[in-house]
Order: C-alpha cells, then sequence, then structure tokens
C-alpha cells in the first residue's frame, strides 16, 4: 500500500502556474488523498482521484455544466498547458481554488433550509446535461429494480446461511430474527418501483438531462458567510433521478436526529419543493425508495463483506441493530405520506 509520502506532489503542481510556498496532507487513502497547497495568493486544494481518466472527464464536464447554471464548485485550476487535471502514470490529480466557511449543521433550522434548497437547485441546474462522447459516466438512470432486486437477494444468501447454522453469533440471531421484516418491506419498494410513476420519471430525465450528487451532505458543503451553499465533493456525480439524492440526505438527517419524524420530514420536502417542485407521482417514487430499507441491508453488507477492516464484530454488531431500529421508526412517515406531500403541495 502506497503512502501519502509517495505522491509525486512536486510534479503534479509542476504542471501549474504558482508558487508553491508549503503542503499539509488533509487526507489519505490510497488510491484518493486531500492536500492543502499554500500558494502567495492563498490555499488551494489538490485532490488525487480514485476514479478512471474517462470518469473524470464525466464528473469534470458535469462540473462545468452546473457552474455555468450558478451551482457554487470551487473553481478547478487550468494547468500550464489548458487541461483540467494531471495525470501521472494513469492516476490523476485535480487543483482547486479553496472556500472560506463552515460546515453547516442540520440542527440548525436555517442551515438545514439552505442546505436542502441547495440539493434542489442543484437538481433543477442539472437539467439539460448532455453525456460527453468520450467520457465514463457513472450511471443509475433506470437500473432501481434490478439493484435494489440484487442487493435483497445478496443479503438472502447470507440469511440462508445464518439460519441454517446451527450455532450463529450474534450478528446472525440478530439477521435471522429481522431479515424477513426487511426482505418483505424491500419486496414491496420494488414491487411498486415496477410501476409508471418511476419509468416516467425516468424518461423525462432521459429527455432533459439529470444529475444526482450522490453524497449530498453536511460534510461535503461549505456555508460561506454571505449564507452561500458551496458543494466541495463531486467524485461520486451519477446521472439518475433526483429522488436518489433526497433518499440519501433525508436518511443522513434521520440519522443524525435518531429517528424518523413526520414534522421533520414535512420541513425537508417542503424546503425542497418550494425550490424545484415535484409532481405528485414522483414524490410516490420518493417515499417507495424511502420504504426500501437501505440502511438496513447497507449494514447487512458491510459486515458480511467486511468492507471496514478496522471494524470489531461487537461494532458491526451495534451497527446492524442501531440500523434496524431505526429503519422500523419510519413506519409513520410511509403511512401518512400522502398527507405529508398534500400538505407541503398546499403551502407551496
Amino acid at each position: 500500500m502506497s503512502s501519502a509520502s509517495n505522491e509525486p506532489l512536486n510534479e503534479v503542481l509542476r504542471k501549474y502556474d504558482i508558487n508553491v510556498l508549503g503542503i499539509r496532507n488533509e487526507s489519505y487513502k490510497d488510491k484518493k488523498g486531500v492536500w492543502w497547497v499554500q500558494t502567495p495568493e492563498g490555499y488551494k486544494i489538490l485532490k488525487k482521484i480514485s476514479n478512471s481518466e474517462d470518469t473524470l472527464k464525466h464528473i469534470l464536464h458535469a462540473v462545468k455544466h452546473l457552474s455555468r447554471n450558478d451551482i457554487r464548485i470551487p473553481a478547478v485550476n487550468k494547468t500550464r498547458d489548458g487541461k483540467d487535471y494531471v495525470n501521472i502514470s494513469g492516476t490523476c490529480y485535480v487543483l482547486s481554488d479553496a472556500v472560506e466557511g463552515k460546515t453547516p449543521s442540520y440542527d440548525v433550522p436555517r442551515e438545514l433550509e439552505a442546505v436542502v434548497k441547495e440539493l434542489a437547485r442543484f437538481h433543477e441546474a442539472s437539467k439539460g446535461f448532455t453525456l460527453l462522447a468520450e467520457s465514463k459516466p457513472k450511471y443509475h438512470l433506470g437500473t432501481w429494480v434490478e439493484d435494489y432486486t440484487q442487493q435483497v437477494e445478496d443479503m438472502n444468501k447470507f440469511y440462508k446461511i445464518e439460519v441454517a447454522q446451527k450455532n450463529s453469533n450474534a450478528v446472525g440471531k440478530v439477521v435471522i430474527e429481522e431479515f424477513p421484516y426487511f426482505q418483505e418491506r424491500a419486496q414491496r419498494a420494488i414491487d411498486g418501483l415496477k410501476g409508471r410513476e418511476y419509468r416516467e420519471w425516468v424518461d423525462e430525465a432521459a429527455r432533459e438531462g439529470s444529475l444526482c450528487h450522490q453524497d449530498f451532505a453536511a460534510g461535503n458543503l461549505l456555508l460561506a458567510p454571505a449564507g452561500k451553499v458551496f458543494i466541495l465533493d463531486t467524485d461520486s456525480i451519477t446521472v439518475d433521478i433526483p429522488a436518489r439524492d433526497i433518499r440519501k440526505l433525508l436518511n443522513k438527517i434521520i440519522k443524525k436526529h435518531g429517528k424518523w419524524d413526520i414534522e421533520l420530514v414535512k420541513r425537508v420536502l417542503g424546503y425542497y419543493h418550494a425550490e424545484n417542485p415535484l409532481t405528485t407521482s414522483q414524490w410516490k417514487v420518493v417515499m417507495l425508495d424511502l420504504m426500501f430499507p437501505h440502511l438496513f441491508i447497507g449494514a447487512m453488507n458491510k459486515y458480511y463483506y467486511k468492507r471496514d477492516k478496522e471494524w470489531t464484530n461487537e461494532k458491526y454488531l451495534k451497527r446492524i441493530k442501531e440500523m434496524c431500529a431505526l429503519e422500523k421508526t419510519i413506519t409513520p412517515v410511509l403511512d401518512n405520506f400522502d398527507s405529508i406531500i398534500a400538505s407541503i403541495r398546499k403551502r407551496s
């Protein structure tokens, strides 16, 4: 495994017309890293990109489209020969301007509102986006039924193994007890996504252009002194309908809150609808995506594939129990979703 000290940073930075005063590592994980680069004009951010060069081309093409439509993303610096990135032996690096600001908090109402409305603006600004011919885009448009079915079938294999064992460990016992409920809920969501509402939204997105950030969370945003939101991390931008981002952001907000809360959901969806109104059928797709137990299935997946090598079985057990309990508090939201949407549409 390589280390941050082995990165060819000087070689990369020589490609830019800047005077480097100092370099400080912010984070590093072999395939990607972030460094602060001090210059006489202020700081820059250098990122080692884990994506392939062709996928990076898609991301930068998407960033340019969004920036032209007034979405605030730190400016990418051009190299001496006018390129948007440096490629050293197949690894790409991007240099961007640093932005001053604070990480927004979901607990502060006006900051939560700013985050949600910026997500709505992001989706509105993505309209008109077209794929770059020579790029390799991240693409999830129209794939949900197949993807979600595969996720459930994958975890069902581990469930069956646990049932067949005579002595499952503590994690296995939780899975044996809880998986059937979440499997049934997942199947209801998948069956719903086979309906016309999802197909129509996918068709509209294919015609008009639609981008999702995929990790539009407080940690990837900066609230500038003037109250404007800057988007810092664009490495996961994909082609998909807005429901993907709405669900992901809601799950992050609810995890921080500790349980699903009808009034909080109403506020969040109301902020979004005020900036980028959705139709009743599109909101139904959002509801179906919330019905699918992404958090529980994700926790199972993380355990069985040991995706975090440093976690102990006790930590995996704690995560699965937490996600199981949190997922089950969503029932009143799902049961009252139509009235939630009716109320926010009435206010708009």
